[in-house]
């Protein structure tokens, strides 16, 4: 009998016995909440949410300083900012294979910490020679007829270059390695990670930059170093701690497949054996080409002994770099890492450029702050959609959807090339086609040409940016306080309509890179997980390299229209290659099944 019918009798007792049951109930699982709150925010999970969070916003704020101090250093002219930014897209672009091998070939806690110390004290170092530049630099001028100040620029940006291939480093151990080994290699967690990792690089995307922005701004130069070096130095002491204590709590992170090292008769004999063996097996055949590679290595290796200390470092560079390519070439997520990487040259994007055109197309400051908060909130949508979608369709058909999702929102762009109130002058492609016999005709000509740039007032000297007082440090450009923007269009159908189409992409796009991010981890074997991710950097910042040639060659905003449609074809091409891949690795499936 029940203690219910037992106590009826008693007029009420067994209510009050349930009472007592429920609430003892909700006391344990009271009790049980802060416990397994505890467990979590000690786990490995939280931990790295955590470490991430701080490198991503020293990251964050670093990058967007730095171009600020080198346009103040230089007298407010681009140059040391575009030699900065080609010295880092060439150093990722040569070193990347290097980068990811070094990672491959050594115990995961000691490339954590000699990335995370080699990024911080570099930037460190950094902040504290700009601190003196900027406190000293009419002293600094007149030393050695002001060579002293062209190796201070020299040093800031080695110094800035280390700290960023460091980041790469650190990015590849992290985000490409250890978390897919701290999920146990399962598919549903590993997503989890990956958008909870995304998700924080995109809220310290636009929260980071504000925030030293603001100190610039309100403080002065010197006192952001100074906020950026104490930020570092805090950021290196939490990262190392954090990063040890998951190195130690997760013990499959000691455990890395050794390097083989073969010697010249054993290459010789497995070549022989796999010559003559006929197996077909697509499994088999990327273990024969592995192997071939690692005996070609290893036998350059040999012969390169004999060769001086300079000519063996040189040729262990090539040698390096060549292998870590033909090792991306021969994985079967090829094509989906290149199609990702095309979509890197691009202007549809909230970088300087496309923020500089909206400012000259009459977009104030405040306006285009509010859309790169929405672009923000767009990207967090994103991350959302991938990790329901990876449920309901799978990983590849996620990526499909994501594809189709973002050309068509791009779509919008293209239709604001056409639209009213867009610059556009097809003629700038033809710029001899017609003659300027009429001196009044040219000069309409020019004039309508000029009609939606940006209008300087003053002499030719007039420098770039005005006084700092007057400017509002965002995200990725430079707005002005006190200065008029562009002229107002005749219509604002053609900024709407590409806005519209770049915040409602990105939806599509951070969907996409997660599907392709997930795919690299899945895919590539442990051995190699370094080296191809670090082959990916590089083809990446190749791309992104490709569209700031593009802008160098169409600077006007009569341009941009032509941009915007070349833009849409190389991403129209990063998703062909990706839906190529999705076609092959469906038809593999079929034929396993």
């Amino acid at each position: 009998m029940s203690l219910r019918a037992d106590a009826a009798p008693c007029g009420g007792v067994a209510v009050d016995l349930e009472l007592d049951d429920v609430r003892e109930e909700r006391k344990k699982k009271a009790r049980s909440i802060p416990g397994s709150a505890l467990v979590y925010l000690k786990g490995p999970k939280f931990l790295i949410y955590v470490s991430g969070a701080l490198s991503m916003w020293g990251d964050r704020m670093w990058h967007f300083a730095i171009s600020v101090f080198l346009i103040e250093l230089y007298g407010r002219n681009l140059l040391l900012t575009a030699v900065f930014g080609l010295v880092v897209a060439g150093s990722v672009l040569l070193l990347g294979a290097p980068i990811g091998d070094w990672v491959d070939r050594n115990p995961r806690n000691k490339v954590a910490h000699a990335s995370l110390f080699i990024q911080n004290i570099s930037v460190t170092v950094c902040s504290i020679v700009l601190m003196l530049v900027f406190s000293y630099k009419k002293w600094i001028e007149q030393i050695w007829d002001g060579w002293l100040t062209v190796v201070c620029y020299t040093v800031v940006i080695i110094l800035a270059d280390v700290a960023n291939l460091a980041s790469t480093a650190l990015t590849i151990a992290i985000q490409r390695d250890w978390i897919v080994v701290i999920t146990g290699y399962n598919r549903g967690h590993l997503a989890g990670m990956n958008a909870t990792m995304r998700r924080i690089d995109q809220v310290t995307n636009i929260l980071a930059p504000l925030a030293v922005g603001q100190v610039m701004t309100l403080a002065s130069n010197v006192v952001g170093c100074g906020f950026i070096l104490g930020w570092n130095l805090v950021s290196l002491i939490v990262e190392f701690i954090f990063l040890s204590r998951v190195y130690r709590i997760v013990p499959e992170l000691s455990v890395k497949p050794p390097v083989v090292e073969v010697d010249e008769q054993s290459c010789s004999e497995g070549r022989r054996k796999r010559t003559n063996s006929k197996d077909a097996g697509s499994v088999r055949e990327v273990k024969r080409r592995v192997a071939d590679d690692r005996c070609s290595i290893s036998l350059k290796l040999k012969e390169m002994t004999n060769l001086p200390l300079c000519f063996r470092k040189l040729q262990w560079f090539l040698s390096t770099c060549k292998e870590g390519w033909r090792a991306y070439y021969r994985q079967p997520v090829f094509l989906a890492g290149m199609g990702l990487a095309f979509l890197y040259t691009t202007v549809l994007g909230f970088d300087c450029i496309t923020t500089g055109y909206a400012y000259t197309q009459g977009i104030s400051g405040s306006l285009l702050s509010v859309l790169m908060g929405v672009s923000a909130i767009t990207g967090l949508l994103g991350t959302v959609m991938f990790t329901k979608l990876r449920k309901l369709c799978g990983l590849v058909n996620t990526g499909i959807i994501s594809s189709c999702l973002h050309l068509s929102c791009l779509l919008l762009c293209v239709c604001s090339v056409f639209a009213p109130g867009s610059p556009v002058d097809l003629r700038l492609l033809m710029p001899y086609s017609e003659p300027a016999n009429n001196g009044s005709e040219s000069g309409s000509m020019a004039r309508q040409r000029q009609k939606h740039t940006y209008p300087f007032q003053g002499g030719r000297n007039q420098p770039l940016l005005p006084d700092r007082s007057s400017i509002h440090w965002t995200n990725t450009t430079v707005l002005f306080e006190n200065m008029p923007s562009g002229n107002t269009p005749e219509s604002y159908v053609s900024i709407i309509l590409l806005f519209l189409g770049v915040i409602t992409a990105r939806i599509g796009l951070w969907s996409f890179d997660l599907t392709v991010t997930q795919l690299l981890q899945e895919n590539i074997c442990e051995s190699e997980r370094g080296v191809v991710n670090g082959v990916q950097s590089s083809m990446n910042y190749l791309m992104d390299l490709l569209h700031f040639v593009m802008v160098i060659s169409a600077p006007q905003p009569q341009h941009f229209g032509i941009l915007v449609i070349i833009s849409v074809l190389f991403i129209t091409a990063g998703h062909t290659m990706y839906f190529l891949y999705a076609r092959k690795a469906k038809r593999k499936h079929h034929s396993n099944t």
